[in-house]
């Protein structure tokens, strides 16, 4: 074993020029692999993040414009979805549909205290919203049941909201006035890039004269695996609310559906072709510094025909050979490759501190894009049969060297 290694350090040390070009070709190839990997990862985990932090089993409906005359009635009429549409999607559709919510907006609405106000007005909701909307509660809490059964006056304010309101001050259970009426703040919340106020959905509905009309209705949807799922789920939707308020369900301008499942589905899977891609890009970036160890081995083995004839004439075995050209070869590309494994991941992790964030940077688009033990093994693989590919066609060629012609090679 001490003379396999011996000969092989005696292969690098020959030609130093030549093994260092073909060195670098090889390690900047792994260089680019690990970093796009790596970037990759990165992006994979932000999403990851994004979609984690709210529910995403969850189609959206808005009320739209029907541009197609339906039944008598003419087209270009305003869809205004209603109270009435939550039971009746429920009761319709209970075969994909878990739970219903709406939310009523107020634009206009000031929101002030003695210090400052707010002018991102107010949003009427069910408690499912925090979820829905992927908020996270700072302090205190969010709107609850209770809130909606007895028509509280609770408000839950952004984090940035409450900086402007009360400055330094504990902002929980302070007043604060919303269209002259008092609220109490009974939650802080944060968000990349929500900023509105909460209030109950009942209040908010009180508040508008007890008018039904609502603004955006929440399906939670259940039991759906594919997009083809997710698709049916929105016809059915239509269709429910098609009969209700006498539009063609084809009429896709009548309503507004935002499908959070299939577009999850669609960003995961753009996100493994992605990996993919990176994949096939760092493979046919190492592609050329594998054909310059190839030729190195090719140079090697004509470099030492008579060698291998000496060893051909004592009886050494074809296989000793061959394992002993190939090793080279692996040797090569391996050692390169793991210069190129270092800097790779020296580079990700100066990535990761560039784009890294506090919880007041907003969303994170490359989130932790480092290179796991997994990558590495992947890329340790990749090597070894890259070495031993880039060997094989020389150590095939040695042997054909005839013992006599070798011995007579000068």
């Amino acid at each position: 074993m001490i003379d396999l290694v011996n000969e092989i350090l005696a292969t690098l040390c020959h030609n130093k020029l030549r093994t260092a070009l073909t060195g670098f070709a090889v390690s900047w190839g792994i260089f680019l692999l690990i970093v796009l990997l790596s970037v990759s990862r990165g992006l994979i985990n932000g999403m990851e993040a994004m979609f984690s932090s709210r529910d995403n089993e969850v189609i959206t409906i808005t009320g739209g414009w029907a541009h197609k005359p339906y039944k008598g009635l003419k087209e270009d009429r305003p869809i205004t979805l209603k109270d009435g549409d939550l039971a009746v999607l429920a009761s319709q559709n209970g075969n994909v549909i878990s739970e219903v919510a709406a939310e009523i907006q107020s634009d206009s609405a000031k929101i002030m205290t003695s210090k400052d106000y707010l002018t991102d007005g107010y949003t009427g909701v069910y408690p499912a919203a925090a979820r829905i909307s992927g908020l996270t509660i700072a302090e205190g809490r969010f709107i609850n049941q209770n809130d909606l059964n007895n028509k509280r006056r609770v408000i839950v304010i952004h984090k940035d909201g409450a900086k402007t309101l009360f400055g330094d001050k504990y902002a929980i259970g302070e007043q604060v006035k919303v269209n002259d009426l008092s609220f109490t703040v009974v939650g802080i919340y944060q968000h990349e890039w929500t900023r509105g106020s909460y209030i109950p959905y009942t209040t908010a509905k009180s508040m508008a004269g007890g008018s039904d009309e609502v603004g955006r209705i929440y399906t939670k949807v259940t039991g759906l695996k594919s997009e083809e799922d997710g698709k049916n789920a929105e016809a059915d939707f239509r269709a429910t609310l098609g009969r209700q308020h006498s539009f063609d369900p084809s009429d896709e301008s009548a309503l507004w559906l935002w499908n959070r499942f299939n577009d999850y589905l669609t960003t995961s899977a753009a996100m493994n072709g992605l990996v993919f891609a990176v994949w096939i890009i760092g493979l046919l970036t190492m592609l050329s510094g594998i054909v310059g160890v190839s030729n190195i081995m090719f140079v090697s083995v004509r470099e030492r025909t008579h060698e291998i004839g000496v060893r051909r004439a004592i009886g050494a075995k074809p296989l000793s050979i061959i394992k002993q050209i190939m090793l080279e070869s692996v040797a090569i590309t391996t050692l390169f490759g793991y210069v190129g494994i270092v800097l790779g991941v020296l580079v990700s992790q100066l990535i990761g501190m560039i784009f890294a964030g506090g919880e007041d940077s907003g969303p994170q688009i490359l989130k932790d894009p480092t290179v796991d033990i997994a990558i590495a093994i992947q890329v340790t693989v990749v090597l070894i049969i890259a070495g031993a590919l880039a060997g094989l066609f020389p150590a095939m060629k040695s042997l054909k060297i005839k013992p006599v012609e070798a011995l007579r090679d000068e």
